[in-house]
């Protein structure tokens, strides 16, 4: 009887699971929109991995590169290039390769300080959520001084303290690794509260009072029954504060304290052609803000797609 309730069981818990691949395929077969976005992010992400190889030139390598070949139109207006789609900047630069090669170093900037601000995040929310007490309330006021200050001035700040810490040139090339503990410490703050709350919620419930009548440790209830149950939150915001962090990093690279003229991200070659912008070189500026608005886009959808999926109420 045993066996054929276990058989049975699994059979139930095997046709659920297909259930819900189901559901989920559906509802984003029949979502056109997040299907494009998918399609633009998955594209982008492939052509930022893919830069050294499909770029047409190396933007960076100035053995390459010819002042004849500076401000270039594009290459569907007339007097532009057909080896330059995108045309050129001032310098000779392909326009169309910076953007790979930015696009590159903004996504991996971004995509490291949300697994860093998530990692620390839910961390703290586990910490808070199941200590409780003062080990709560001073971990929620760091993070409700945190919440007071806008966005990009704690990122400023921090980015400032850490490169005035680092000698000048370790400062340039230390230039992601100060850009992704400055976008972390803004973002890891949602991860916290949002897994605190869960964490509320779910230690209250019955299977958690039984997994402590047994005599389950409190680590291993926390690890392995709790934080399964407060991933889908989780998976929503990893999604949103990607092009949040792109935002961020886009933002700071713009203002001069982000990434180096010698290693251009999306917000400097953003930076550099917006100076370009009223001597009619527009494209130098435009073609980087449209790849930029494409991919911060894409990724909102599927973070919206995701928010409603997983969490039907929110309709």
């Amino acid at each position: 009887m045993k066996t054929s309730d276990s058989a049975w069981g699994k059979l139930r818990r095997a046709v659920s699971s297909a259930r819900d691949r189901n559901d989920v395929l559906d509802s984003f077969l029949t979502s056109p929109h997040v299907v494009v976005a998918a399609i633009v992010l998955l594209a982008m992400i492939l052509a930022a991995a893919l830069a050294p190889s499909i770029s047409p030139f190396n933007p960076f390598d100035m053995a390459s590169i010819s002042l004849a070949d500076s401000e270039l139109p594009p290459a569907f207006i007339d007097g532009g290039d057909p080896r330059y789609l995108l045309g050129t900047d001032n310098q000779g630069r392909d326009v169309l390769s910076s953007i790979l090669y930015g696009l590159r170093i903004s996504l991996v900037v971004a995509g490291f300080a949300v697994l860093l601000s998530m990692v620390f995040g839910v961390l703290v929310g586990l910490v808070a959520g199941s200590v409780g007490g003062y080990v709560d309330d001073i971990l929620m006021r760091i993070a409700d001084v945190i919440l007071s200050f806008p966005t990009i001035l704690i990122a400023l700040l921090v980015n400032g303290i850490i490169r005035a810490a680092l000698p000048g040139s370790a400062g340039v090339g230390m230039a992601i690794f100060v850009l992704v503990i400055s976008i972390a410490i803004n973002e890891w703050v949602q991860y916290a509260r949002t897994v605190r709350s869960a964490v509320l919620v779910e230690k209250n419930k019955e299977y958690v009072k039984a997994a402590r009548l047994i005599g389950l440790p409190g680590r291993r209830i926390v690890l392995r029954h709790v934080l399964p149950n407060v991933i889908s939150p989780i998976l929503v915001l990893v999604t949103i504060n990607i092009s949040l962090a792109v935002l961020t990093e886009a933002t700071l690279s713009f203002l001069g304290v982000g990434m180096p003229a010698t290693q251009p991200s999306l917000g400097t070659l953003i930076r550099e052609g917006n100076n370009f912008l009223f001597s009619g070189n527009w494209w130098v500026v435009v073609f980087p803000v449209t790849a930029l608005v494409f991919l911060v886009l894409s990724a909102n959808i599927i973070g919206d797609w995701l928010r409603d999926l997983l969490n039907p109420q929110a309709r």
